[in-house]
C-alpha cells in the first residue's frame, strides 16, 4: 500500500521477479476491483507492475486530486522507491486505465504536458463524460457538449492518430440524462480528429457486441451495444483485452 498521496490508500502490486536495474513497465488503473488489473497485466505481460487507485464516486473524485500540483509526481516517486529497494529497479514505460469515472483521472494528469509525455497507451472504459451546457440541457434540447474537460484527451489522441502513443476508447449505448453520454463525448472526439467511424456486426470481449469501429494510427475506438448497468460492467471486465491493444510489444 501507498499512504498519504491520496484520500485513501494506493494499492501497488510489483512483479514477482525484478532483474537488477530493470526498467519495469507500470499500469495505473483507476477505478475497479485490484484483481481484474492485476490479472489483465500479469496476462499481457508477467513483469509488469500494477498501481490500483479507487476513490469517492464521479468523475470528479478522481479528477480534483490529480489537478492538485505535484500528486501524480508523487505517486510515481512512491512507485520508484518501492522498486529501488533491493533490486535499483526504475519505471519504464507508463500505461493509464480507468473505468467509468475513473477517467477524470486520467484527463487530469494529461492536462499536464510533462507528465502526459511520460505516458505510452491509454485505455478509457465506456467513461468519458463531460456536462452540457446550459448544465442539463441535453444535445436535443438546444444544449451542446462541454468540451474544456475533454481537451487534454483529444490532445492525446492526436498523438495517437500519429502514432507515437497508443490510446483505446470504448464506449456503451448509456444515455444518462443530465450529463453527455460515452457515445456522444465518442462522436465529439472522432469529428475533431476527423476520424471516420465505421458500423461493424462483431462479438467483443465476454460476449459483448461491437457495433462500430475507428481506428487511426495508435488510435483504436469502438463502439457497443447496451444500455444498462451490467452492459456498462462488461466494459471493465474486457480490461485484458483493452490492455493487450496498448502496451507495446
Amino acid at each position: 500500500m501507498l499512504d498519504r498521496i491520496l484520500s485513501r490508500p494506493i494499492e501497488l502490486h510489483l512483479p514477482v521477479h525484478i532483474s537488477r536495474g530493470a526498467r519495469v513497465p507500470l499500469l495505473v488503473h483507476f477505478l475497479g476491483p485490484p484483481y481484474l488489473a492485476v490479472d489483465a497485466a500479469q496476462s499481457v505481460d508477467s513483469g509488469m507492475a500494477v498501481v490500483i487507485v479507487n476513490l469517492a464516486a464521479g468523475s470528479a473524485a478522481y479528477e480534483q486530486p490529480f489537478r492538485q500540483p505535484g500528486t501524480w509526481q508523487r505517486l510515481l516517486a512512491a512507485v520508484d522507491s518501492a522498486m529501488r529497494a533491493g533490486t535499483d529497479a526504475t519505471i519504464g514505460n507508463i500505461y493509464l486505465s480507468a473505468f467509468s469515472a475513473g477517467n477524470g483521472a486520467v484527463r487530469a494528469i494529461l492536462a499536464d504536458s510533462t507528465s502526459a509525455e511520460r505516458v505510452r497507451g491509454i485505455a478509457i472504459l465506456d467513461g468519458i463524460h463531460t456536462g452540457y451546457i446550459p448544465d442539463r440541457r441535453v444535445v436535443a434540447d438546444s444544449g451542446r457538449l462541454d468540451t474544456a474537460h475533454l481537451e487534454p484527451l483529444l490532445r492525446y489522441a492526436r498523438r495517437a492518430v500519429r502514432g507515437d502513443v497508443r490510446m483505446l476508447v470504448s464506449h456503451s449505448e448509456i444515455f444518462p440524462g443530465t450529463f453527455a453520454s460515452t457515445t456522444e463525448t465518442a462522436n465529439w472526439l472522432l469529428d475533431a480528429l476527423a476520424v471516420p467511424r465505421e458500423s461493424v456486426l462483431a462479438w467483443g470481449p465476454n460476449g459483448m457486441q461491437q457495433t462500430s469501429e475507428a481506428r487511426a494510427g495508435g488510435f483504436t475506438l469502438l463502439g457497443f451495444a447496451g444500455n444498462s448497468a451490467p452492459d456498462h460492467i462488461d466494459h471493465l471486465h474486457a480490461l485484458v483485452t483493452w490492455l493487450g491493444r496498448i502496451v507495446s510489444p
